[in-house]
């Protein structure tokens, strides 16, 4: 017991063992930790416009706004928790989500309700576009568990766009 080297649990590594390499750690987790920011940054917005709606539709936007927050949000673990099963680290903060974040917020006192859904209709698209971009990260270096997460958010980001682009059409 006299030769054993103890490790303190505050000092041991966050390094997950994986056998996708050291390159693809680094890649596959910093993608992640931007997609990261991503869904944060939308989910707030989402959740914004949801408290801030108004006007003749204001249950039926703020119903779907408030599901469709509640979809964004259930993303953020298995996102964060991917990037820690393949041995990287993910965001700490809100000043970590600001910095890695590119999708733009919205402080606006006012927004017209179909301007809200219209920007949202917008940043699900972004989200898709960035998780398409996620999942050619995870190609490139065979991790087809986190490209198999990343099909079934853009399914549901694809599904959120629609229903915002759909209650954004005016009638003819």
């Amino acid at each position: 017991m006299a030769d054993q080297k103890i490790v303190s649990p505050a000092r041991a590594q966050l390094g997950t063992p994986t056998d996708l390499g050291e390159n693809a750690t680094r890649d596959i987790s910093g993608a992640l930790k931007a997609l990261l920011a991503d869904v944060f940054a939308l989910y707030l917005k989402t959740k914004n416009f949801h408290w801030h709606m108004s006007g003749p539709h204001f249950r039926d936007y703020h119903l779907l706004l408030d599901e469709q927050g509640d979809q964004i949000f259930a993303m953020t673990d298995a996102i964060a928790e991917r990037a820690r099963k393949i041995g990287g680290t993910t965001i700490r903060s809100i000043s970590d989500i600001a910095a890695k974040q590119r999708m733009l917020d919205n402080n606006a006192d006012y927004v017209d309700p179909q301007d809200m859904l219209a920007e949202l209709q917008g940043d699900n698209k972004q989200l898709v576009a960035e998780m398409r971009r996620v999942h050619e990260v995870c190609d490139e270096y065979g991790d087809v568990a986190t490209a198999s997460l990343l099909e079934v958010w853009i399914d549901e980001s694809e599904r959120r766009s629609w229903f915002l682009y759909e209650a954004c059409r005016r009638p003819r």
